[in-house]
């Protein structure tokens, strides 16, 4: 399939990355000749130097022949005409566009605009899908990371491992064997930085990051086996009222159980547009560093505070002077992916990337047929697959046992007739039945062999 990726940003190279590998034939078109230089080097991508929006640069770029666009440029007007453009002259399939601009979202969802008018099949709000994650992860405190799988029957948490784990030095092995009816599984580990897929033997220590895939019904009890305690968020403190802290605020209102959020915002224009597009929710002008603006917001006695700014530097620095100041559980918004390794060792709870949650939307959106989700770990190391099985899939009618998985696959879960199952080694795979594997991303190909599928398009 022939892709074009206007932008070459972290969200656009990761998504020639993911395409690229995928033995796509992928063009990336950025008017920033370094970034393309940089896309070109590091991936098998072709790469073309200029502004996206122009039709002789898309006709550089091969839309004359190209099956879907990707509009992921800074500009929400740029990846608008880039649709526009690829539409109506080059009559390009499908068309994909980031736009951060509520106005925009919300006029292109409603009779404003048809089809016909501006011709775009799929909407990717990275502030949406961050407040969905800010959601997902205040629903379980206890979890870094949180995505739901198999139309909300599963859930993949990612749990930090404490010096207090009842189950830290114990191999993986042994969990089933002391926890029998617990529908739970270890699909990933972070030692050191590094992710793997953990082995039967392994054990868990001090210190990791591991991914458990349960069911839905077991999240409470999963995360009690590793030592952690739920506690219902009743006080929140946000800090940043843009378009993401908006967004947030307003998911929060919007919950049938009242919370009680206070939103702090620097800049005051932007406060006053946060006051007034939120009915219940108390908006501070002011920094959110600032220790006495912390206290008046209540930070002592909240049960959680999300540093939500444009800012990663801030909203590290916000989520500390938080946990300092008493709040048992912080949330930083974090864009650069090198920095995720500090909040361990800052005592930051929890994390979202919202270009990683911008990138698994766009790769949920494009694929298609068999393949029904997929989930982007850590810095694209590694990908949760959900797909249905084929008869003509070379592990339909074996048993998990009997499959030949890479050593960087693991199978999560198994819906079967509706029910979901825990992966042991005696349960079969059969025509039908959805599959849910962790795979690292060298292993990616390998899945999309044993699932007789390459991860299809559109």
């Amino acid at each position: 399939m022939k892709v074009i990726i206007c932008g070459a940003g972290q969200v656009g190279w990761q998504i020639a990355r993911h395409l690229s590998g995928e033995h796509n034939d992928v063009t990336v078109v950025d008017n920033n000749p370094e970034l393309v230089r940089v896309a070109t080097d590091t991936l098998d991508v072709q790469g073309i130097a200029g502004f996206a929006s122009y039709p002789d640069v898309l006709d550089r770029a091969g839309a004359r022949d190209a099956d879907m666009i990707i509009a992921a440029t800074h500009s929400d007007e740029v990846n608008m005409v880039v649709c526009q453009v690829a539409h109506s002259v080059f009559s390009v399939q499908r068309k994909i566009a980031r736009l951060r601009s509520k106005n925009y979202t919300d006029a292109i969802y409603s009779d404003l605009y048809r089809r016909d008018h501006l011709p775009i099949d799929v909407v990717i709000s990275p502030e949406q899908e961050v407040a969905v994650a800010a959601m997902q992860r205040l629903s379980a405190p206890a979890a870094f990371d949180i995505e739901t799988f198999m139309e909300g029957k599963a859930q993949l948490l990612g749990i930090h491992v404490d010096e207090d784990c009842p189950v830290v030095n114990t191999p993986l092995r042994q969990l089933t064997d002391l926890f029998s009816t617990l529908r739970a599984q270890v699909v990933g580990v972070r030692r050191d930085n590094n992710l793997f897929a953990p082995e039967p033997g392994d054990q868990l220590f001090t210190g990791d990051s591991c991914y458990v895939f349960c069911h839905v019904d077991d999240v409470s009890r999963t995360i009690e086996v590793f030592g952690k305690t739920e506690k219902r968020q009743d006080r929140l403190v946000l800090v940043g009222g843009g378009n993401v802290g908006l967004e947030v605020a307003k998911a929060l209102e919007a919950q049938t159980v009242r919370t009680r959020v206070k939103v702090i915002e620097r800049d005051r224009k932007c406060a006053e547009r946060a006051a007034e597009g939120l009915e219940r929710t108390i908006v501070l002008n002011g920094d959110g560093l600032d220790r006495s603006l912390m206290s008046e917001a209540g930070i002592e006695r909240a049960d959680a505070m999300l540093a939500v700014t444009d800012d990663d530097k801030t909203n590290l620095l916000a989520a500390v002077r938080a946990k300092a100041q008493g709040c048992p559980f912080v949330i930083a918004l974090i864009n650069d992916p090198t920095l995720v390794p500090l909040t361990a060792h800052l005592g930051i709870d929890a994390y979202i990337n919202p270009r990683a949650t911008t990138v698994s939307s766009i790769l949920r959106h494009i694929r298609y047929g068999r393949v029904r989700q997929v989930y982007s770990i850590g810095d694209a190391e590694a990908e949760v697959i959900e797909a249905q099985v084929l008869s003509t899939s070379p592990i339909s009618g074996q048993t998990i046992r009997e499959i030949d998985f890479p050593e960087g696959v693991l199978v999560g879960g198994v819906v079967k007739n509706g029910e979901m199952k825990r992966p042991t080694g005696d349960l079969r795979i059969e025509d039908g039945d959805v599959i849910a594997m962790f795979a690292m991303a060298s292993d990616v190909p390998e899945v999309e062999r044993l699932l007789q599928v390459s991860i299809e398009y559109f």
